[in-house]
């Protein structure tokens, strides 16, 4: 069972309890500070690409992976219907006491409703966990799309991590795709249940589209090595 330090992160912040940060760390990357204001962050200071993706939203939204709300309320100051998800119960109390209208502890697997717009945003393949489950995704999340509905994801293309000083690759070809991560997680000293976490390179997930009867779209590249894609 995993701690939900994430979501104990997220009240600390919303609670005016805030002395430190979360810190992540991957299996080909070493520690860092993940600092809780950028959790909380207001569009003016969100990345060019997820303005953007907040830009196309249309009609009735899933905002997956929603955190503390900082899209879904845009949206819903924007007027929009929006519904926001996510594992972690702190997130989700988090999002309800920002204002948010309509939000759920739920594993996007078990969504059943339809929508002209999902957001994955923050590296939103990253909740696919691994190559191999891509396909179960995006099929479900096909399924969750009105007519003419649009699922705008963002990711990035992290072989650059694997250059060495000379720009040669060190990758190991035994250990699968490269943007298979483990992805660590700690909050005041206690330790996350380790979990996967995907990177997808546009191309890798154009093909997985194509696969499931998705047409995939890049809206945009973002500033290092990310992207926003529009599926549909």
């Amino acid at each position: 069972m995993n701690k939900d330090l994430f979501g104990k992160a997220l009240l600390d912040y919303q609670n005016e309890n805030y002395t430190e940060d979360l810190i992540t760390s991957t299996s080909i990357s070493d520690e860092d500070a993940l600092p809780l204001p950028y959790l909380f962050r207001a569009y003016s200071e969100m990345p060019k690409l997820e303005q953007k993706a907040l830009k196309l939203a249309k009609g009735h939204v899933l905002d997956v992976g929603c955190g503390s709300g900082i899209h879904a309320l845009w949206l819903q100051d924007k007027d929009l219907k929006v519904k926001a998800i996510d594992n972690s119960k702190g997130a989700i109390e988090v999002a309800k006491k920002r204002g948010i209208l309509n939000a759920e502890l739920k594993p996007l697997l078990e969504e059943t409703e339809t929508f002209d717009t999902i957001l994955l945003l923050m590296n939103g393949t990253g909740i696919f966990q691994e190559l191999s489950e891509v396909s179960t995704y995006l099929k479900h999340l096909k399924s969750l799309l009105n007519p003419d509905g649009q699922i705008l994801i963002d990711s990035s293309d992290i072989s650059y991590m694997y250059e060495d000083e000379d720009g040669g690759m060190w990758l190991d070809l035994n250990q699968g795709y490269p943007g298979e991560l483990d992805y660590f997680l700690s909050y005041k000293g206690e330790k996350e249940v380790p979990m996967k976490w995907l990177y997808l390179d546009f191309e890798t997930l154009k093909t997985a589209c194509l696969t499931v009867g998705l047409k995939c779209d890049k809206v945009m590249d973002g500033e290092h090595f990310d992207y926003l894609a529009n599926l549909y």
